[in-house]
């Protein structure tokens, strides 16, 4: 019979299709031992498994598969005895191949016995599980590791609880928290760290039953130690469910946050100060965001506009459209101005201002922060006098009471702000603190609105208190308005009626003194020169007018797109005289970088920078970066030529002031004059003030108008000596102050545009012009010494 014949009766014999099965299988070892435990079977699974060929195994001892330890404890033998005595035997170990490696087993021996019950042999199974094995390994390792983790966390109590909230672990953070040791507490209930409150309303329940329909429960609340003292905690409970979604019970983990909680109380109202910083902060980053393109717009159509004015000189209806379309460009780039103010806060710069005007002014403002739902009258009285206040911020009070009245009146209605002259009586004065009788300026915001309740009408002006929702208001506005009209000397009041609207009335005390004029450009013509100057901007609008109006100023002009392409034109030796550069630029080089860079190769250039929005590029505090030069766009002709030539004035100065010799003759009308030097460029303010001091002078020094002013109230000042182009309140606007406030006082500019010399005529003040040596200045204080003590005494 042939082969094939004895393989297709064995495929259709009970036996034979049992012996085919078995050697199909490689995933198992199963083979047969005799009574003695010999192999007397080996299937292809044994063979893969163990390593032997069937005639290398067959006849040897089973043993041969066990380690050296388990031979010496007699381990086979007892196996086979068990299968023996009980008809099986399992279990799991070590066992070696052929090649000594080892391998972890799961190993079952059966009995088998002939019909008359006879032990006939031992049929044995063996299963490879080392990679079983080792998975296991690691899951007890990780499970260690994890048990020695939660063990070792202090600040967090995470322990698990059956189905019912019985606790049953506990680890050393609930311990020091909760303080219960584990054998107190493990078996009790969850709610007995609860308030009794709590436990009445179903906390605990409530906190079990949310964790099993939505698998997480999170709550902060109060809870009690085992010494019964509160403590806030922050709670999480969370379902622990099987592969089949049974619920196993809870794990639930507790951070004591009592600390938290009483810093958080504790800082309460500074925190809502943060917030109103914040919204004060948002609103300058998403204004601040567009100012930059919105004021490059506003360049390129403002340039071109008094380019084509120039061009249509002599057609009046020409220049009247140009001027009117001019007129829409300033009031673009004061909504701009006004919007970024709005996010900053500022200390009070009091002018002699009339209310009217600033209410007038704030018409489109008012407009567009309140929506074109409520409508907005404004009704200034005839005769308006005057009153000492800072002008911003009324602008921010008003603002802010505009949006209140907004607010109550849930966007729809109207708005009403009138100002008129009012007088307060004795009577009424009587009746309020730090309020003095006399003339006043009174301006009324009136809404339609909802009204404020009685009995909270008294605390409206307390920091931080609101009738808004949490997050509509920081109830800061009604107490920055009184803080405002108390630090001017004047006073608000409140009328209101529910369901009828309310009226805030602010009081500013009169000001005799004539109306501050707003610093405007000084007269003559704007002068050019012919100096060079390397113009670096990215957009190319701007850039083509700001090289235009340059060129028509009779300068050379070179361009750059970007601060990488400007250092490349400064490297190439071309004399360049002033950078003008804008200050956000794209690249990786930044205009500060370029401005610095440009300085080590050129250290006579004078650098000039240009923008609508600086971020944090240039200033820093609220303040430019010291002997930084910025001309805000958009910006007219005449401002660039003027600002041009102060800052070559100013950089010509610096040089000279440091080639000037150490040794002067000092002028005796000079000694003993107490000078007061005001200059925001501190080189040229240190080394004027070492000039001044040689000459015998006592000198004090500002930065700014506002400084200037102080001193000036302060203490005894002979000659002012200020910068025209000072930050902020400019150097001619400081010499008007300082005549009103004292006729006597001897005025000397400083300044590298000769234009404003008829404004300094006018002031009786005298000019020094910029780049002077020391031997000059010396000169021109002592002339202005002596002619203002030779000059009649002034009417205040």
């Amino acid at each position: 019979m042939t082969k094939s014949s004895n393989h297709f009766e064995a495929a259709h014999s009970s036996e034979g299709r049992y012996r085919l099965l078995v050697e199909a299988i490689t995933d198992y070892a199963i083979y047969m031992l005799d009574r003695d435990g010999h192999v007397t079977s080996w299937n292809p699974g044994a063979k893969r498994f163990k390593g032997y060929e069937a005639d290398e195994i067959i006849g040897h001892h089973f043993s041969t598969f066990y380690t050296e330890a388990e031979r010496a404890q007699n381990v086979p033998a007892s196996a086979l005895q068990e299968a023996a005595r009980t008809g099986r035997f399992e279990r799991e170990g070590w066992r070696v191949r052929k090649d000594g490696t080892q391998f972890w087993a799961h190993v079952v021996i059966d009995a088998i016995r002939s019909p008359e019950g006879d032990l006939v042999g031992f049929a044995k199974i063996t299963r490879d599980l080392t990679e079983r094995k080792a998975a296991e390994a690691k899951l007890r390792q990780s499970e260690e590791q994890f048990r020695l983790l939660v063990q070792g966390v202090t600040d967090y109590a995470i322990y698990m609880l059956d189905v019912n909230g019985h606790v049953a672990s506990w680890n050393a953070g609930a311990q020091r928290i909760k303080g219960y040791a584990p054998e107190e507490i493990i078996g009790r209930h969850f709610s007995n760290f609860y308030t009794e409150a709590d436990r009445a309303a179903g906390l605990p329940r409530t906190g079990l039953e949310t964790a099993t329909r939505d698998g997480r429960w999170e709550h902060e609340g109060q809870r009690l130690r085992k010494d019964g003292t509160p403590f806030w905690a922050h709670v999480v409970i969370d379902a622990i469910r099987d592969d089949d979604g049974k619920l196993l019970g809870f794990a639930k983990v507790t951070r004591d946050i009592t600390e938290r909680r009483e810093a958080e109380a504790a800082l309460q109202q500074a925190h809502a100060t943060m917030i109103r910083s914040q919204k004060l902060e948002a609103i300058g980053q998403l204004t601040g965001g567009v100012a930059h393109d919105f004021n490059n717009l506003l360049q390129v159509i403002s340039g071109n506009l008094q380019l084509l004015g120039r061009d249509l000189a002599g057609n009046p209806r020409a220049e009247m459209r140009v001027q009117s379309a001019l007129a829409g460009v300033a009031r673009g780039a004061k909504l701009a101005s006004q919007l970024l103010a709005f996010a900053r806060r500022q200390p009070l710069e009091p002018r002699v201002v009339n209310v009217g005007r600033v209410i007038k002014g704030m018409d489109e403002l008012l407009r567009r922060a309140l929506g074109g739902e409520i409508e907005v009258e404004t009704v200034v009285a005839g005769g308006l006098w005057n009153s000492l206040i800072d002008p911003d911020q009324l602008e921010n009070a008003i603002l802010n009471l505009a949006i209140n009245a907004r607010d109550a009146m849930n966007g729809e209605g109207r708005l009403t702000i009138e100002a008129s002259n009012a007088f307060l009586d004795d009577e009424y004065v009587r009746q309020h603190d730090d309020l003095a009788a006399g003339q006043y300026v009174m301006i009324a915001v009136t809404d339609t609105g909802s009204g404020i309740p009685p009995e909270i009408l008294d605390r409206v002006y307390e920091p931080f208190f609101t009738t808004k929702a949490e997050d509509k208001g920081t109830g800061l506005g009604l107490a920055m308005v009184y803080g405002f009209l108390k630090q001017s000397g004047g006073h608000v009041k409140i009328y209101s009626e529910v369901g009828a609207g309310t009226t805030v009335k602010l009081y500013f005390p009169r000001e005799a003194a004539t109306e501050d004029a707003l610093v405007g450009p000084p007269s003559g013509e704007a002068r050019g020169g012919e100096e060079t100057i390397l113009v670096v901007e990215d957009d190319d609008e701007v850039r083509d007018v700001a090289i235009t109006m340059l060129t028509e100023l009779g300068y050379r002009v070179v361009k750059a797109r970007d601060a990488a392409a400007a250092l490349v034109i400064v490297d190439s030796g071309i004399p360049i005289d002033l950078i003008f550069t804008d200050v956000m630029m794209p690249g990786a080089l930044r205009s500060p970088e370029l401005a610095r860079r440009a300085k080590e190769r050129l250290p006579n250039v004078a650098v000039l920078f240009t923008s609508g929005y600086t971020q944090n590029a240039i200033v820093h505090g609220g303040r430019l970066d010291p002997g930084v030069e910025l001309l805000a766009k958009p910006y007219t002709r005449d401002a660039l030529a003027r600002k041009i030539r102060h800052v070559l004035a100013n950089h010509a100065q610096r040089r000279v002031l440091a080639r000037a010799p150490q040794q002067q003759t000092h002028p005796d009308a000079l000694k003993g004059a107490t000078v007061l030097l005001v200059e925001d460029d501190e080189p040229i303010r240190a080394t004027t003030a070492e000039m001044l001091s040689e000459a015998g002078c006592q000198v004090k020094e500002a930065r700014t108008a506002e400084e200037a002013l102080k001193i000036l109230d302060d203490g005894l000042v002979d000659i002012l000596l200020t910068d025209v182009g000072l930050p902020g309140v400019s150097g001619l606007q400081l010499a008007r102050d300082a005549r009103a406030a004292r006729p006597d006082l001897c005025l000397v500019l400083a300044t590298g545009d000769s234009g404003v010399r008829s404004e300094a005529a006018l002031l009786d003040a005298v000019l020094v012009v910029k780049p002077y040596r020391r031997d000059t200045l010396h000169l021109t204080l002592e002339n202005a010494l002596k002619a203002q003590r030779t000059a009649p005494p002034r009417e205040r």
